[in-house]
């Protein structure tokens, strides 16, 4: 299937980062996920290996490469850890992507070479403890003094935060006694005023970086906004549209890393004098598992593949990160089943990997917010004719 929308290029890459994530990811994964460390020695290597750059053009410092290699890698990466694939995934899609969408020249060329080498980390600002998925309902002010603007309100569920050095956010940009409507800024993570809290508990990604943040009187720049007033909230909502196929494919990743042991463990576990593979309730499963993830890798490599054709890809998009996402929780749940009580200790990957999955169903958009954004683009499509 890979053919369909491979090149050699994309072969090459695919077969890097498969080697890098099972000889570098894989023997420290689990020892990640227990102390909840940050993986900064692994983003390091990342980032000599250009994949912190991956779809960014050449001529701002990144690889030039396309979305569907940016969707290969990160298969490759959530395939071997979740809280790694989702570092990078979030520093493309999130922390650089803004700007590259409608920043202008002067904040292209100054903000995104050292986020595209990985020089820095970006994160991504736009939940708020009363918007979620009604991202409009945003608190966050951006009042317009001389030539800056005071930022005051807070976010939270922001990933990369503590170890970015540049982070991309939200605001209601008040300007005189007018409300200008949402713009979005870009702001260094050490300008006075941003208030970074310790780590999330969490119950899966621990390995990844995941903070409330609060801004106090946060002075920036007027120069650093996003965009115009109004307009700078569409571009996050474009932002996000695209990150739901990097969200595809970790969870596509995360799918095959628990679908892989749970095959090796059936060829290897014996009951009743067979392979517990030979038993048809457990064959039916392996196969219905293999069966959805080939499914949400064609779903996930086609809408990139839209996007890199320039094409609306709001439907693709959505119907992409909602099986995927659903595939994952499925595949590893039934990674567990058929582990039986070995898949519930730590020892074994796939109790990380159940874990990992859950997520995948509500970051970026609930499965609930993607059946909507489905729903009305269908709709849509039989009042056009």
């Amino acid at each position: 299937m890979d053919t369909l929308f491979f090149t050699d290029e994309h072969t090459m890459l695919v077969e890097m980062v498969r080697d890098f994530a099972d000889n570098e990811i894989t023997p420290v994964a689990r020892e990640l996920d227990e102390n909840c460390e940050f993986p900064r020695n692994l983003v390091n290597q990342m980032a000599e290996l250009g994949l912190m750059g991956i779809p960014i053009p050449e001529s701002l410092g990144g690889a030039g490469m396309d979305t569907v290699a940016f969707a290969a890698a990160v298969m490759e990466l959530a395939r071997a850890d979740a809280s790694v694939a989702i570092t990078m995934g979030a520093h493309i899609s999130l922390g650089t992507m803004p700007i590259v969408i409608a920043g202008t020249e002067e904040q292209k060329k100054k903000f995104v070479p050292p986020l595209a080498s990985g020089e820095i980390l970006g994160a991504f600002g736009l939940t708020e403890p009363n918007a979620g998925s009604d991202a409009g309902a945003t608190k966050t002010t951006a009042v317009k003094k001389g030539d800056e603007y005071i930022i005051n309100g807070g976010k939270v569920f922001i990933t990369n935060v503590g170890e970015a050095g540049l982070l991309n956010l939200t605001a209601r940009v008040i300007e005189g006694e007018e409300d200008k409507e949402i713009g979005a800024f870009i702001v260094s993570t050490d300008t006075p005023g941003l208030i970074i809290n310790p780590k999330e508990k969490k119950m899966g990604w621990c390995a990844s970086d995941t903070r409330q943040i609060f801004f106090e009187d946060m002075a920036v720049p007027a120069k650093n906004m996003l965009g115009t007033p109004g307009k700078g909230f569409k571009t996050f909502l474009k932002t996000l549209t695209g990150g739901r196929i990097s969200i595809a494919a970790l969870s596509v990743g995360t799918a095959q890393g628990a679908y892989e042991r749970a095959l090796q463990y059936a060829t290897e576990r014996k009951a009743f004098g067979k392979e517990i593979h030979k038993f048809q309730a457990i064959g039916n499963k392996l196969a219905d598992m293999a069966t959805e993830i080939e499914a949400a890798k064609l779903l996930t490599f086609h809408a990139a593949w839209m996007k890199d054709q320039g094409l609306d890809i709001q439907k693709e998009a959505a119907m992409a990160k909602l099986f995927a996402s659903e595939t994952a929780m499925s595949v590893t749940t039934e990674a567990i089943q058929i582990h039986g009580g070995y898949g519930y200790v730590k020892e074994y990957d796939v109790e990380r990997y159940f874990r990992d999955a859950k997520i995948l169903e509500i970051g970026e958009g609930t499965s609930e917010i993607q059946r909507l954004i489905i729903a009305k683009n269908i709709v849509n499509s039989v009042k056009a004719m």
